[in-house]
């Protein structure tokens, strides 16, 4: 009797009884079902209800209308090489990243990653392939079960806990060292090669660097290790927060990107002239970018907390000016040789959907490429930046300027823009329907 030959899949999933099948919602969070190994297998057709992509960040949905009155459904259809057995599970499971699809095989208008997709084949159009690296901060905390109470760093080793800024401290004293090397071996399992880990300039708080490489591809190592770090600090007793801001008189958590694109056949960086010198291919991203940030801040600064790093910045800014390696301005090219030449776009937060920021900063670059814009001047040193290039400093800002961009519509289609007003007005009106404690601290006695 002959023995039957397992394709590579069967292989790699052999014993898994359930995959998760996810796919970013508009705020990057993961969505999606459970489905069978043996289903998963035999290519059964998943689908998933089309407003599920505009799901608020507490519950939720905006009017029907604004993701088709019937509320159909989307096909999950799994990305090949993003297909993982599931390395913090005691049981066998596998998580499997998905595209959302229209029932007849088109992208769906709602989905970000499909977004992402989309602007990499425009500029594939133009025979160029844009080439991305994220660093992302995050803050480990000991448990919060009270949400009223403020964020804690973990006991250390020594039974204390850390109380001042130890920025790039290699010291294990937090007792951290456990956690960490955990989050390195499931990175290691799930194929996420790392650049650099460091402790950052918060209490408790640390930056990883991924490898440049394809803006899909680092999209989604950004949004499975966002995971992984969740799934692996509830195994150690410990928290791990992507907030923007979740400490007070503490530097906020980014998520910079930077941002290179080379030619597709040659590999050769079009910011850079044979002569090492900057093209005008470079001027022309950055103006790009420049003419687009404040409209599409919203993009980039998702959430109310988001502008509490943004307005109380070190580090942070919510400018639109540019510069040689000076971290105050919101588009920095770092110190690098000719041919690394980068823009790093350091508005984003560590809370932004990564789909949906990369997605909106190379197509705001590739928006200066094509009407070929001119920056400003670049900035240097101690500087205030003129008003044309402010950006919103409230969520409730940036929605207003979203609402009026018919830039942002051409880039990311009036469906997709108007549905994630529509969401994120919902979530702005359910923070509005709480008094904060500074409100009843202050305000109560007196006014």
């Amino acid at each position: 009797m002959a023995t039957q030959v397992r394709s590579p899949l069967e292989e790699r999933l052999a014993g898994i009884e359930e995959v998760e099948c996810v796919t970013p919602d508009l705020n990057g969070v993961m969505r999606g079902k459970v489905m069978t190994g043996e289903g998963f297998l035999s290519g059964r057709r998943l689908q998933l209800a089309r407003g599920v992509l505009l799901q608020c960040i507490m519950g939720g949905y905006p009017p029907a209308r604004f993701y088709g009155s019937d509320d159909g459904d989307l096909a999950l259809v799994a990305e090949p090489g993003q297909i993982h057995r599931v390395p913090w599970s005691e049981q066998p499971r596998a998580l499997a990243i998905c595209d959302a699809q229209e029932l007849d095989g088109r992208p769906s208008g709602l989905s970000t990653r499909g977004l992402l997709r989309k602007v990499v084949e425009r500029y594939a159009e133009h025979g160029w392939q844009p080439v991305v690296a994220t660093e992302l901060e995050f803050f480990v905390f000991a448990p919060n079960p009270d949400p009223q109470q403020p964020f804690l760093p973990p006991e250390g080793l020594d039974g204390r806990r850390e109380t001042g800024c130890s920025a790039f401290s290699v010291s294990s004293s937090n007792g951290l060292r456990p956690f960490f090397e955990e989050v390195y071996r499931c990175m290691e399992v799930l194929g996420l090669p790392r650049d650099t880990f460091m402790h950052e300039m918060g209490v408790s708080q640390f930056e990883i660097n991924f490898l440049h490489g394809d803006p899909l591809l680092l999209a989604d190592q950004t949004f499975l290790f966002k995971h992984l770090l969740k799934e692996v600090a509830l195994k150690h007793g410990i928290t791990v927060v992507c907030m923007a801001k979740p400490l007070a008189h503490t530097p906020g958590s980014s998520m910079h990107i930077h941002q290179s694109i080379v030619e597709s056949e040659s590999g050769r960086n079009i910011f850079t002239a044979e002569d090492g010198v900057p093209t005008e291919a470079f001027s022309h991203f950055i103006g790009g970018q420049q003419a687009a940030m404040a409209d599409l801040t919203a993009l980039f600064a998702p959430n109310v907390n988001s502008y509490q790093r943004l307005c109380h910045p070190y580090a942070s800014p919510n400018n639109a000016c540019w510069s040689h390696d000076n971290r105050a301005a919101g588009l920095r090219v770092p110190a690098s040789a000719p041919v690394a030449r980068r823009v790093e776009n350091r508005l984003p937060g560590a809370d932004a959907n990564p789909y949906l920021a990369i997605a909106a900063s190379l197509a705001a670059g590739l928006y200066g490429l094509e009407q070929r814009l001119q920056p400003s001047e670049p900035i240097q040193g101690e500087f205030e930046a003129p008003d044309s290039l402010l950006l919103p400093c409230t969520l409730h800002a940036a929605l207003e300027r979203l609402k009026r961009s018919d830039l942002a519509r051409e880039l990311f289609g009036k469906e997709f823009i108007e549905g994630y007003i529509a969401t994120k007005t919902m979530e702005l009106s359910s923070f509005f329907d709480e008094i904060t404690p500074w409100e009843r601290r202050i305000l109560a006695s007196q006014v």
